[in-house]
């Protein structure tokens, strides 16, 4: 394990709780993932002081109540944000997310005791070093999520720590203890009591990470609950004979480490359109990933363009960009079966031969627009519309040249209603 070297804008906050007769250490993710050598993205502080005593010992300081009745706060150390919490446990979690109220405490060790996993349960000070009650180093060590305490009681507290488990076991592909696993497949219906916004912000840092797609063929039926329109899929075979479930988690796994609108993209991409609608819905998911999913997976059905005219179009359709993934992604999913790779090979080809060329991929290539068709008397109201819409299909098809002269002699020949 990496030496854990505090940041001085932390110290600073535990040498002044420290100096005004408190203990306090930094704890949680802070720790794990020093001990793992990674820089962490935060740090968070606990300590025996009570919010009240916290306000006094930081009066002079900037602080923000961010947390008060919980007992947090968080104080500004050098134009960084700390978070300081007071040691406590908590009360019953009726809701299967919350406790109902917490308990403030003076022990280290009880604080620990309410945390998820032993890789979570450490706190460190330069005073004392490691204070590790559960097993957490030990677990980092052996590459292992465990329930601090009884598995079904953490969860039972608190329904997202199932995809909390996934989550860091994806991240650091670590294996999950066995009763862990265990618990977490037999309350995985406690995922029906979380809101749509925190099951998307945990697929956020699943599907990205190196480990999904192992997460995802162990769990099919934890993914179930929270997208069931993966559930067709588990034990149904295509075309190919293969497993469908599997494939999708394959083919997350094909898409590069932390991209999730396109991970999500081959976790969906099997599933009838209406079916990839209704899930991204129900997460309620950003607009701009919605849109980069549902066009995506549309087009990845769908024949690869063979032709520079069926390429203009596709790129005029849907963006150089996106056009770009579907080739891409249609080449990686073509490899997952042991096709050949030469459809993909020779629309990227295609696809870099249409670039080199004068681009009409929309109407607004053309060297004409509906001013001058107005101008021209060529046109007017919608007809101007559909006339350059006819202009830009025989451009694409390279029947038509795109110059103002040309544009305007056929538009000429074309019927004005």
């Amino acid at each position: 394990m990496s030496a854990i070297r505090i940041p001085g804008y932390v110290a600073e906050v535990l040498r002044e709780l420290e100096r005004m007769g408190y203990r306090a250490y930094a704890v949680g993710g802070c720790v794990r993932d020093s001990l793992l050598g990674s820089e962490p993205a935060d740090w968070d502080v606990c300590t025996d002081a009570k919010p009240e005593d916290m306000l006094q010992v930081f009066r002079k300081w900037r602080v923000f109540k961010t947390g008060l009745k919980h007992g947090t706060v968080t104080v500004r150390s050098r134009g960084r944000n700390v978070e300081v919490t007071t040691f406590r446990t908590d009360g019953a979690y009726s809701d299967n997310r919350h406790p109902d109220a917490v308990h403030f405490v003076s022990n280290i060790r009880d604080d620990l005791a309410r945390r998820d996993f032993t890789i979570n349960a450490m706190a460190y000070n330069d005073r004392e070093g490691l204070v590790d009650v559960f097993g957490g180093q030990e677990d980092l060590e052996g590459r292992m999520i465990r329930c601090v305490g009884e598995p079904d009681v953490r969860f039972n507290e608190d329904g997202l720590r199932i995809l909390r488990a996934l989550r860091f076991s994806a991240r650091f592909k670590f294996a999950i203890e066995t009763e862990t696993a265990y618990s977490i497949r037999r309350n995985r219906l406690l995922l029906e009591n979380i809101s749509a916004e925190r099951i998307y912000k945990e697929l956020q840092g699943i599907l990205p990470a190196e480990g999904a797609g192992d997460m995802l063929i162990a769990f099919p039926e934890v993914f179930a609950v929270i997208l069931p329109e993966l559930s067709a899929l588990a034990g149904s075979l295509d075309v190919d004979g293969m497993d469908r479930w599997e494939f999708a988690a394959r083919a997350v796994q094909t898409a590069p480490t932390g991209d999730f609108p396109l991970r999500l993209t081959m976790l969906l991409h099997l599933l009838p359109s209406l079916a990839v609608r209704s899930a991204l819905s129900r997460l309620k998911s950003d607009n701009a990933t919605a849109r980069f999913v549902t066009v995506l997976s549309d087009h990845l059905s769908l024949p690869l363009p063979a032709t520079r005219p069926e390429m203009r179009r596709l790129i005029g359709s849907v963006s150089q960009t996106m056009a770009e993934h579907i080739i891409v992604s249609r080449g990686r999913l073509n490899a997952l079966r042991h096709q050949s790779p030469e459809e993909a090979r020779s629309a990227m080809r295609l696809f870099a031969e249409v670039l080199d060329s004068p681009p009409a991929f929309t109407a607004r290539d053309l060297a004409i627009g509906g001013t001058e068709l107005m101008e021209h008397g060529l046109a007017h109201g919608p007809r101007v519309g559909r006339i350059l819409d006819q202009l830009l299909r025989e451009v694409q098809d390279e029947t038509l040249p795109n110059a103002q002269e040309s544009l305007l002699s056929r538009a000429a020949e074309l019927p004005q209603e």
